[in-house]
């Protein structure tokens, strides 16, 4: 008896992509490409900026919960190599209770909370000449008015973002107001680089 042997047609397995089609796709992969990235650069940026701005509240919040049930000065600072407070609010911020009420951090107090320096190139400022906040146990500011931290990241200041810390020790984040993609503080003034 013979077997037939069952006919295969290798048209429907042997298949494959022109030329032409090969270009439409390269093309169309190149389009995206180039309106994708743009975009996603903006997108990391401000998610860096976003991030960096939650921290900085997180720790104002933690400073000024601390004053009030500790029931002692309680400073945040940018720390520099000999554990003065500094004008450089850029590099790593400490929070620490003044126990001695002496406003420099001392060998018998501790750091209760840090925050690494922020991305090299962008920038962080509160104020000229500020070299630390210091909550009273009322909650309150302790010696200069309020003030606003400015966070302007490298090459995208339009995306800045910034943190308001009123006299009453209340802590606000900027916000864009008027929906023209830059935030403004709580007087609708928009945050600024320069």
């Amino acid at each position: 008896m013979l077997k037939h042997k069952p006919y295969i047609n290798l048209n429907l397995y042997i298949k494959g992509v022109t030329l032409l089609e090969l270009m439409i796709s390269v093309s169309i992969t190149a389009i995206l490409a180039i309106i994708v990235i743009p975009n996603f650069n903006d997108f990391i940026v401000k998610m860096r900026v976003d991030n960096e701005i939650s921290q900085l509240h997180r720790m104002l919040l933690m400073a000024r919960n601390t004053a009030i049930n500790s029931g002692q000065n309680t400073i945040l600072c940018p720390l520099n190599e000999i554990s003065q407070c500094s004008e450089q609010w850029k590099n790593k911020l400490s929070i620490f209770i003044d126990s001695n009420n002496n406003k420099t951090f001392d060998l018998e107090e501790k750091i209760l909370q840090t925050k690494e320096e922020i991305t090299a190139g962008d920038q962080l400022v509160y104020g000229k000449g500020r070299t630390m906040i210091t909550f009273k146990s009322t909650g309150q500011l302790s010696g200069l008015a309020n003030g606003t931290f400015r966070y302007c990241p490298e090459h995208y200041k339009k995306y800045a973002r910034g943190i308001i810390v009123a006299r009453s020790g209340r802590i606000y984040q900027s916000s864009d107001i008027d929906n023209d993609g830059i935030d403004e503080n709580r007087g609708n003034t928009e945050i600024n680089c320069d």
